[in-house]
């Protein structure tokens, strides 16, 4: 990750995280960003550049709901610094900016067809369970990843 800078994103980034969504997960996955999550939570989020180049990105936020919880919405590193340990640091430093705001507990979901992202969370200290039927509506099935701080 040495060659790569980390910062929070801003509201402009939702461009270049869309633009190549779709080819890093090699399915269409772009329509789960709509740019509010870069509007309203771009403090929270970050994103990672290497010669301003984008190398990946986490969107999360503290929850108004669960005021001990943090979420994350969507993260993704560009396949060619996949293995790098780049994915592993946005999530820690995401954990420690949520720690240093008294958040314990982190939250995320994905689709039980996407096993590379479940066996990471696993890898990093998240627990998951699933599939949970019908999570997002009739017929959209999901994992469920929480890991405590």
């Amino acid at each position: 990750m040495s060659d790569v800078h980390v910062r929070a994103a801003r509201p402009e980034d939702h461009a270049r995280i869309i633009a190549v969504c779709d080819a890093w997960w090699g399915r269409p996955v772009a329509h789960i960003l709509p740019r509010l999550f870069l509007d309203h939570f771009h403090r929270t989020s970050l994103v990672a550049e290497g010669e301003g180049v984008l190398a990946g990105f986490l969107v999360g936020f503290h929850s108004p709901s669960e005021p001990g919880t943090v979420y994350v919405h969507f993260a993704g590193v560009d396949p060619g610094h996949r293995g790098s340990g780049l994915a592993h640091g946005l999530y820690r430093r995401f954990f420690d900016a949520a720690r240093a705001e008294g958040r314990t507990l982190v939250r995320a979901v994905t689709s039980p067809a996407n096993e590379g992202s479940i066996a990471f969370h696993r890898r990093i200290g998240f627990t998951v369970t699933g599939p949970h039927t019908d999570h997002d509506g009739p017929g959209v099935d999901r994992m469920v990843f929480e890991r405590r701080l």
